[in-house]
């Protein structure tokens, strides 16, 4: 059985050899990769703290242009309303502090033909399965590519907040994706010590949109199937 690695823990091992930095004001680049709102917020909050943060939107997985543009949109109102906190020092019913710093956000092109080329032959695959894998291989070796042309000292993903996520298979996919491209992989399992019923509690208070699927047509697919069968039990 393979022995599974606390990466929460590595996390804060990191952050705590950081600190003498952020007493400095010194903060290293962080490029997080978001797939939505909901699942960046805590992920933001939290790291807000300790590194100058850029949000990296590239998620070519979500097929229905509507659907992207609709995620897009609440993860830019997420992070005005984090910037309006710094610039305000408001931070009520939050765990941030004066140390907060504003969120940037990089866009990649929208480009959901490329992802069907990759997932092809894996459409009928469930949900987590290989098409899954390609899926988080594309997505975060172009935020690897994207963090070692932008000169960031580290980058991640929100999606191991999600208690439907593989951190272990993530956590591998971004390591290597960092090896390939000279960047250092922040390990992460954003949804330990309560992060995913932060994440929850964030989305209530800023009203977020909450999807009930992945973003592909197939997990949306997939999704309509289990919940008709709710129906007919």
């Amino acid at each position: 059985m393979e022995n599974k690695i606390n990466y929460s823990r590595q996390t804060q091992k990191i952050i705590e050899s950081l600190q003498e930095n952020r007493d400095r004001g010194e903060l290293p680049r962080l490029l997080l990769h978001s797939c939505c709102a909901p699942c960046s917020s805590h992920c933001m909050e939290y790291l807000r703290e300790y590194f100058d943060l850029t949000v990296f939107y590239y998620n070519p997985n979500i097929t229905i242009a509507g659907e992207y543009e609709k995620r897009l949109a609440e993860e830019k109102r997420l992070i005005e309303a984090y910037n309006l906190q710094v610039e305000e020092q408001s931070f009520a019913d939050m765990h941030s502090t004066p140390a907060a710093g504003k969120i940037g956000i990089l866009e990649a092109p929208y480009d959901s033909q490329k992802w069907f080329e990759r997932v092809r032959g894996l459409e009928s695959c469930p949900e987590g399965g290989d098409r899954c894998t390609v899926c988080f291989e594309m997505r975060l070796r172009k935020t690897a590519e994207a963090a070692a042309a932008g000169g960031f000292d580290y980058f991640t993903t929100t999606l191991t907040i999600s208690p439907l996520k593989d951190a272990q298979r993530l956590n591998r996919i971004g390591m290597q994706a960092g090896q390939e491209y000279g960047v250092t992989w922040l390990p992460s399992d954003f949804k330990k010590r309560d992060g995913y019923k932060r994440s929850i509690e964030l989305s209530r208070q800023f009203g977020l949109y909450r999807q009930d699927y992945c973003g592909c047509i197939f997990s949306k697919a997939q999704r309509d199937r289990e919940r008709a069968a709710e129906l007919e039990e």
